[in-house]
């Protein structure tokens, strides 16, 4: 079967409304303009109750990846130590961002799907008391798991050590509240929950990471956060040039977004995960993250005799419903759903009876519909509530 109808369930790229596209396909205009200025502006301010913060958000032209980069060589200098939580694919990651640019990463290994305990937090902050930063994820993309981000905060904050957190999958989908928490450096890209393409970066900071990224010696060139931050907020311009047409596409998104209000829209987000994960025990299939489970992403482990690779291309390639598998030792042995941004709750009954079809063809023996009529059930419980 060719599917004539293709639907986007993986856990980024998400979804693109038909606004925020048509926005995008306006005539280009130059970045060195009034007009743009006046987006850039506005698309700044209206990010700042997603990021939960009144600081300003700084926009750069790269994939979330570079603003995690940003954070890293704006906020320490070479030889300085950091604690980093690895719980997976994007924990991972500032390890290996701390090591290209010379500081001294101590690693706090989590088990996929798990979260970080707070104690183990304080307990690295015991054994390295020259900690200057710990880095963690909001929401680990590769295990579907959160963690406790406030409850860290609440331990760096007493400290000279500021707390830098990956909000790429969390920004837009639960309410973050970085001020309040005592987030020193918050980071999100725009194909999560933001409704747009690849290729742009976001990231708050602090004061005080402020004050560290104007004394940091750290080799920087493109993602001098200081210098773009003062060009944005002073002269409404940025330091390079700007990815204008997604800089249109995040206001329409933004204006979607508040629209809606975002109360709603972290309700929604927990709807389609809540009525996701309850499709799981319906089939007989455990969850990756059961304990801490993202609210943008599930984790859905596969039946042992079954390859989850095969059950992830049947889904893509002959039935149109794109999902991801898993990563490293995770590999053909997960499934993720995505359910961020430009997404609703009936949308999850076309993902989960994909993941039927698609399991009853690799040999797996189950309830054919179990899934679903859970998915339906949740859906119906908090419409008659």
């Amino acid at each position: 079967m060719q599917p004539n109808k293709r639907y986007l369930f993986t856990p980024g790229p998400a979804p693109v409304p038909p606004e925020v596209l048509l926005e995008m396909a306006r005539p280009i205009i130059h970045h060195r303009t009034p007009e743009f200025s006046a987006a850039l502006d506005q698309a700044r301010e209206r990010l700042k109750p997603l990021f939960g913060t009144r600081s300003e958000i700084i926009l750069l032209a790269a994939s979330g990846t570079g603003a995690m980069e940003a954070a890293v060589n704006n906020l320490l200098d070479p030889g300085d130590a950091a604690v980093f939580v690895n719980g997976g694919k994007f924990g991972e990651r500032w390890g290996r961002l701390l090591k290209a640019y010379g500081m001294v990463g101590h690693e706090i290994r989590v088990e996929w799907g798990r979260a970080v305990r707070p104690e183990q937090i304080e307990q690295a902050l015991r054994d390295h008391p020259e900690t200057r930063a710990v880095f963690v994820q909001a929401s680990e993309t590769s295990t579907c798991a959160v963690h406790p981000v406030a409850e860290i905060a609440a331990i760096t904050r007493r400290r000279d050590t500021l707390l830098v957190a990956d909000g790429i999958t969390s920004v837009g989908v639960f309410e973050q509240r970085m001020d309040d928490w005592g987030v020193d450096a918050l980071v999100a890209g725009s194909q999560k929950a933001l409704m747009l393409p690849p290729g742009l970066a976001m990231i708050a900071l602090s004061e005080r990471a402020l004050e560290r990224a104007g004394k940091s010696r750290a080799p920087r060139f493109y993602f001098d956060l200081p210098r773009e931050l003062r060009l944005q907020r002073e002269e409404h311009t940025t330091a390079w040039t700007a990815a204008v047409s997604l800089v249109l596409g995040l206001n329409k998104a933004l204006e979607l977004i508040h629209d809606e209000t975002l109360p709603r829209v972290f309700r929604r987000h927990a709807l389609m995960a809540e009525a996701t994960r309850a499709a799981a025990p319906a089939l007989g299939l455990k969850l990756l993250a059961p304990e801490n489970p993202a609210p943008g992403v599930t984790g859905i482990l596969v039946p042992e005799k079954v390859d989850g690779s095969k059950v992830v291309r049947s889904m893509r390639d002959r039935l149109g419903v794109g999902v991801q598998g898993g990563q490293d030792q995770m590999k053909g042995r997960l499934v993720r759903i995505g359910h961020m941004g430009y997404v609703s709750p009936f949308d999850m009954l076309i993902a989960v009876g994909a993941l039927e079809i698609a399991l009853k063809e690799q040999g797996f023996h189950f309830t054919m519909g179990a899934g679903v009529a859970a998915v339906q059930e949740h859906i119906a419980r908090d419409a008659a509530s």
